[in-house]
């Protein structure tokens, strides 16, 4: 049996991506809590030691550390044979929300919430420019679940759970009302909360918060 150890911080959608794939998957981890907010992960003994790219999550497996989220689901779901592609055909269009999800829905929601929340003093037209790229990301998705049940796939697969780490967060965090604007997104999240076993970010990554600087 494979012995898994999570270096995280509660508010990396990252993190909770892995972290719910394992849960998903019936297999507990070992919670190592990262002060990302003391930019420990810019250190160069932690760069040496945990992740050269200096980045979280990082996911030991029997204790060899493996980084970037996206190889990472990718070799839990071939593992474990759950919320993978079963033909070319579903291999493709799971790659292909996944990329476009690691660069432009979880890539600009992370940026976006991160700098209007935990971070001080950011510039009111830099919010707006990152903004005005998430509603965008946001309506390609929307429209999208409004033809299909599952992002990818007509079933979970690990394009659903990377495609909605991000959007699980508190409205609060990202003052974003999907239930007003975006009612696809809303259900699809709906469907993946009633799923066996599934949590929320906050549930699965426990642990000092941020300080936070935007209500």
């Amino acid at each position: 049996m494979d012995t898994y150890r999570l270096h995280y911080f509660p508010e990396s959608g990252n993190s909770y991506k892995l972290a719910l794939m394992l849960t998903l998957c019936g297999q507990t981890f070992e919670s190592i809590w990262t002060d990302f907010g003391a930019r420990v992960t810019w250190a160069p003994e932690w760069r040496r030691t945990i992740n050269p790219m200096g980045e979280i999550p990082v996911l030991e497996v029997n204790g060899r550390k493996l980084t970037q989220t996206a190889p990472i689901l990718l070799q839990l779901a071939a593992q474990y044979e759950k919320f993978g592609a079963t033909n070319d055909a579903e291999t493709y269009e799971l790659l292909r929300w996944l990329f476009w999800d690691n660069q432009k829905m979880s890539g600009g929601m992370a940026t976006y919430r991160f700098l209007r929340t935990f971070t001080p003093k950011s510039d009111p037209a830099v919010l707006a420019w990152h903004l005005a790229r998430v509603k965008d990301y946001l309506g390609i998705l929307e429209q999208h679940l409004g033809a299909t049940t599952f992002v990818a796939c007509e079933r979970l697969t690990i394009a659903d759970i990377s495609m909605c780490a991000y959007l699980s967060y508190p409205m609060d965090e990202t003052g974003i009302d999907l239930t007003a604007s975006y009612p696809n997104i809303t259900a699809w999240l709906d469907r993946l909360m009633k799923m066996p076993g599934w949590k929320l970010p906050y549930e699965l990554l426990p642990g000092k918060r941020l300080q936070r600087w935007s209500a």
